[in-house]
Order: structure tokens, then C-alpha cells, then sequence
């Protein structure tokens, strides 16, 4: 490690390699603290939907409980979930609350279901008709037999 090394490197060289490394360690920060920020974020968008999730699941646990009359060991083995657990995730919820979750989900129990056309179906049904016919007899008895 002697000025032997680097005697053959200008001052200006060094000054643009202390520059480039300089660059680079603010580059380094900027994206240390971007990557902070996306954390933080996504942590506070977690936090958000568990908490979504958690009172969901305590108004689904009132409203079933509401539904059997109460009854926590009915509900805890159709469930598989205990039923001090169930008592206590249904205790904050509110009987209005658990009202409107049953109605909202007869309601949603009345709507009539979409049901898919079978167009596709038929269709898939007419092409492959005639390619099974080729190789296939049908027999007097309403089987199909092979022709060869």
C-alpha cells in the first residue's frame, strides 16, 4: 500500500472515483430509505386488512351464533372451533350488527343465481358428435360398438 499504486492516477482521476462512489452511496441511501417507505406501507395496508378481517370474522361468528339460538357448542362442533373462542370473537359485536348480517345474507340467499349458457357446451358436444361416429357403430341395443 504505498503512493507507488496509485502514483500512475491523476488527481482529477481520483476526484471522479471519489465522485462515483459518493453518487453511489447517496443512490444506496435513497433506496434504503424507498424500501423503508414500501415496507411501512404495506405493513399499514396489512395491519388494515386484518383488522378487516378480524371483524368480519367476529360479526360471521355473532350472526351464526344468533342463527342456532345461542348455542355455542352446536355452533363449536359444526365449526370445529371452541366455543369459549366463539363466545368471545361474537361478545363485540352487536345484536343490530348481527341482524344485519343474517338479513343481508337471506337477501343474498333469495337473489337467483347466474347461470352460465351452455352454448359453449353444446357446441363442443355437435364437433366431437362426428369424429365419435367415425370409429363407432351404434348397436341395436343403443350402444356403441366399434366398426372395425
Amino acid at each position: 500500500m504505498t503512493t507507488a499504486s496509485s502514483a500512475g492516477v491523476s488527481a482529477a482521476e481520483l476526484r471522479r472515483r471519489v465522485r462515483a462512489i459518493e453518487a453511489l452511496q447517496a443512490k444506496t441511501r435513497e433506496l434504503a430509505a424507498a424500501n423503508v417507505l414500501t415496507a411501512r406501507k404495506a405493513a399499514a395496508e396489512a395491519a388494515a386488512t386484518k383488522e378487516s378481517a378480524d371483524v368480519s370474522a367476529r360479526e360471521a361468528a355473532a350472526a351464526a351464533l344468533r342463527l342456532f339460538d345461542n348455542d355455542a357448542r352446536l355452533v363449536s362442533g359444526l365449526l370445529g372451533v371452541p366455543a369459549e373462542e366463539l363466545e368471545r370473537e361474537a361478545k363485540p359485536v352487536t345484536a343490530a350488527r348481527a341482524k344485519e348480517i343474517i338479513e343481508s345474507l337471506r337477501a343474498r340467499a333469495k337473489r337467483p343465481r347466474t347461470r352460465r349458457s351452455r352454448t359453449v357446451r353444446s357446441a363442443v358436444t355437435a364437433v366431437s358428435a362426428p369424429a365419435a361416429a367415425a370409429g363407432e357403430v351404434q348397436g341395436s341395443d343403443g350402444r356403441r360398438t366399434d366398426a372395425a
